[in-house]
């Protein structure tokens, strides 16, 4: 399958992070930890993650295989 990893960095440092194979965020740093706990338990910022990932990796992805089953 595929991953989407969504990352939020700060002074060049990742603090946190989307990931789509837990389906939830997780926090680097304090701060981030802080983030990760707020937006998890946020239904509405979950759901435009997921929605992201629908739009934009489903998209994607459907371009990527085409291209390679035209190929093979």
């Amino acid at each position: 399958g595929m991953e989407h990893i969504d990352s939020y960095v700060f002074n060049k440092a990742e603090y946190v992070r989307f990931n789509s194979t837990v389906g939830r965020y997780v926090g680097y740093t304090e701060y981030g930890l802080k983030n990760a706990e707020a937006w998890n338990s946020d239904a509405g910022i979950l759901g435009q993650e997921q929605a992201e990932l629908e739009r934009f990796c489903k998209h994607n992805a459907d371009i990527y295989y085409s291209a390679i089953r035209d190929k093979t």
